[in-house]
């Protein structure tokens, strides 16, 4: 038996909501630097407070940023029903196998109105995700930014832009017509809404570095907010891309493609409904059609809420 003095003995501090703490990083760099037994695990829903203040902690902590519930997570959560994570090519190769799901389009389309966020098994779902978008652009991004009130109307103007978009090519010299502001400044905010967590740039691959290659698409980042922000102009091809891009990206560089939808590690996607022709895609090899409305697939053909099981 091992003496518990010779045992080394770790005290845990778990601190939610950090952000809401003024001078939350120092008080950690100082925590960490005269507490060296004690562990402290902290979380904050306002990602760009914590980006922030991760500067501060550079060394000391490591941030993890919480993806949204992917389809397979949902499933556990909301009806526990239990799925293995799967590959890419595992996918691409038709192995996908849930004995528990017999119509798994049921679920699917429940997951596209609200089971991106676990809060969604609360009540007033679509009020509070209203509110907390209001609370991003009206107040995380400006006090992130040092922006003025005014400048965060602009925002919202600009979410609504994308949000009415199927997807949003954009046009800075336009957009910036249409907020009565400097055509420098779109680029900008559209990072900070990217990095708040509201939308995804997607570009192409002229940088050659995941992530500096030219905007081609502006999409809101996940089918919740679709559902939330343009209900009555959403469009059927905006919300198949939009899940397509949300849950590849996790685990793979996905960029535009000059053929089709979306390129991943070379291989082509083109987005479609189920009565969609391979006419677009098939004179490329590598290329995969990913339909909607289908439960199985065949050959090159995926079913896209397969596409939700990779993380």
């Amino acid at each position: 038996m091992i003496p518990l003095s010779s045992l080394e003995v770790s005290i845990y501090l778990f601190i939610d909501e950090i952000h809401k703490y003024p001078d939350w990083a120092k008080d950690l760099k100082l925590i960490y630097d005269y507490h060296k037994n004690l562990k402290v695990v902290f979380m904050g829903s306002s990602v760009l407070d914590i980006k922030k203040g991760a500067s501060d902690l550079s060394r000391r902590a490591i941030i993890y940023n919480m993806q949204g519930l992917s389809f397979r997570e949902y499933l556990k959560l909301f009806h526990n029903i239990s799925s293995k994570t799967y590959t890419l090519q595992e996918i691409l190769q038709h192995k996908v196998n849930i004995p528990e799901i017999e119509r798994p389009l049921l679920y699917y389309a429940d997951y596209l109105k609200k089971g991106y966020y676990p809060f969604a098994l609360e009540q007033d779902f679509d009020i509070r995700l209203a509110q907390i978008i209001n609370q991003t652009l009206e107040n995380d991004i400006p006090m992130y930014a040092n922006m003025n009130v005014a400048t965060g109307r602009k925002l919202k103007q600009l979410l609504a832009i994308v949000s009415q978009s199927a997807p949003f090519k954009p046009n800075m010299s336009k957009i910036a017509e249409m907020l009565s502001v400097s055509r420098n400044n779109i680029a900008d905010y559209c990072l900070y809404i990217e990095e708040a967590g509201l939308i995804t740039q997607l570009r192409d691959n002229t940088g050659g570095i995941r992530g500096l290659g030219k905007v081609d698409k502006i999409y809101l980042d996940n089918t919740n907010l679709i559902y939330n922000l343009a209900s009555d102009s959403s469009n059927i091809g905006n919300i198949r891309e939009t899940f397509f891009l949300n849950q590849t990206r996790v685990k793979h560089n996905v960029i535009s493609s000059a053929d089709s939808d979306f390129l991943i590690e070379n291989i082509t996607f083109e987005i479609e409904g189920k009565n969609k022709s391979q006419k677009q895609i098939k004179n490329i090899e590598n290329s995969y059609v990913v339909k909607d409305d289908i439960e199985t697939g065949f050959l090159n053909v995926i079913p896209l809420w397969q596409f939700g099981l990779l993380y």
